[in-house]
């Protein structure tokens, strides 16, 4: 099989002058850019993260050679090819949106400006606003908006991280960084400049005392930007924090439940 040639192949480099493991490395990608195989994929309540399909993608970078490609005035340097046929996927694209092969881009989406890495995915009637990125291996479920300068981080090592996932009707606010496998559930709308990392505090407070997590943004949860007090040895300053300030309601039509989540929490889009 494939995932085994693939995952000697990634513990023993040499075997990459086996034509066979070469092969299985150029299918691995070709399955993702078509959307037959994802890097993580949702199992129950959480994901599951294909390990080995990560791998692939650190092995393309190691059998690709680097080329001059162009279109039109434009030229690049590289070892991973463009995606094209955007047409026949029934993605609207606008220039210079950029999509690298192996990356995978639903019917009904909608790219401006903006980039998405090999390894991601993004789900069907989703935005991808101007200049936001869409790093390696990020999921991005349906109905989706990121709006613009948004970042979502890759996450290619170790092949057994997560990705950053952000699940079906989630609205992320201009400029909000997302990265180091961090998780949005589905339909949380997230204001704009907010950070979340791995070590990000996540604290909910709308309850009578704070509730924190880290990694994750339940569903349907509003956030925006705050600090907290920390001490250090020149004294105390603070530091940011992501704050859950409510939920967002709910209803069928989810536009309506997103700007309705805005006005009652002011949260800046």
């Amino acid at each position: 099989m494939d995932s085994e040639l693939i995952t000697r192949a990634f513990e023993d480099r040499t075997l990459l002058a086996d034509a066979a493991t070469v092969a299985a490395v150029h299918r691995t990608i070709a399955a993702l850019d078509q959307g037959t195989l994802r890097v993580a994929e949702p199992a129950g309540d959480g994901w599951t993260v294909n390990a080995w399909v990560k791998q692939a993608v650190l092995l393309y970078f190691a059998v690709q050679q680097l080329e001059t490609l162009e279109v039109g005035p434009l030229a690049w340097h590289d070892k991973i090819p463009l995606k094209r046929d955007f047409a026949a996927a029934g993605v609207r694209a606008v220039p210079p949106a950029v999509v690298r092969y192996g990356a995978h881009v639903e019917r009904g989406a909608i790219l401006m400006p903006s980039y998405v890495n090999i390894g991601a995915r993004v789900g069907a009637g989703s935005m991808v606003d101007t200049w936001a990125t869409v790093g390696s291996c990020a999921q991005v479920g349906q109905g989706v908006h990121l709006s613009g300068g948004v970042g979502l981080g890759g996450v290619l090592e170790p092949p057994s991280a997560q990705p950053v996932i952000i699940e079906d009707g989630a609205f992320l606010g201009s400029r909000c960084i997302v990265v180091e496998g961090v998780r949005v559930g589905r339909e949380a709308v997230i204001g704009a400049g907010v950070v979340l990392a791995a070590s990000t505090r996540i604290i909910d407070v709308t309850g009578d005392a704070p509730n924190e997590t880290r990694g994750y943004v339940a569903p349907r949860s509003v956030v925006i930007p705050g600090t907290v007090p920390k001490v250090f040895p020149a004294g105390t300053f603070h530091v940011p924090v992501a704050l859950i300030i409510g939920r967002r309601s709910a209803s069928t039509d989810q536009k309506t439940s997103l700007n309705q989540a805005l006005r009652d929490f002011g949260v800046t889009a």
